[in-house]
């Protein structure tokens, strides 16, 4: 009997051990593509003078960051994920407040942004983020940490198609407030997020530890 339970502990061990092991790779390959994609997005937003791209650009450095803190979880307890989680809710509360920024100073100080680059870098953008968005679908309800990750991958989808019909908008009119009103839209997406994300890891802070 005694056999038989602790065979029943070890398969349970493997199978959590097995399960963070396929989330770690996951977090290592979605931590590069957003990287990389910080770097292209923040040149090209500061040449093509664009609010949107530039807030693309700092999406992905935090989704960067937020891939390393949950990298750091995978192995933890749900207290240490649900702490993580909180952090990561507070960097996607502080971009969405920089863009709310960036969007009062566009206003004030306006400017026509190069769509070509707008376009062409957001479908590039939203090409790598389907990737990590398709990576992520199979780990989004295993637990806090990556529930809080696929919702920093979802927000970036939305993010990358507003950027493209910013672009498209800024063609037509000949004028940077497509990129304004898409810049504010970003910003507003953030704060939403950020509040879903910082009541789920308040929730599960609020538990009771074993």
């Amino acid at each position: 009997m005694q056999s038989r339970m602790s065979d029943c502990c070890e398969n349970k061990t493997c199978a959590l051990d097995a399960m963070r092991d396929r989330q770690s790779g996951t977090l290592k390959i979605v931590l590069g593509i957003n990287a990389v994609m910080f770097v292209i997005e923040l040149v090209a937003g500061l040449m093509a003078g664009s609010i949107a791209l530039l807030s693309d650009s700092l999406d992905n450095l935090g989704d960067a960051m937020t891939y390393g803190l949950s990298l750091y979880a995978v192995s933890r307890n749900s207290r240490t994920k649900a702490k993580v989680a909180l952090f990561k809710g507070l960097l996607i509360l502080t971009a969405g407040l920089f863009v709310l920024g960036q969007v009062a100073y566009r206003i004030a100080v306006p400017v026509i942004p190069l769509y070509e680059t707008m376009g062409l870098v957001s479908l590039l953008a939203l090409l790598a983020n389907g990737t990590c968005l398709t990576l992520l679908w199979k780990h989004r309800e295993e637990d806090i940490n990556m529930s809080s990750v696929w919702e920093c991958s979802r927000n970036d989808i939305a993010s990358n198609l507003s950027v493209f019909v910013a672009a498209g908008g800024v063609w037509l009119t000949h004028s940077g407030w497509p990129d304004i009103l898409i810049g504010l839209a970003l910003a507003l997406m953030f704060l939403e997020s950020a509040v879903k994300v910082l009541r789920g890891a308040i929730a599960e802070l609020r538990q009771p530890t074993a």
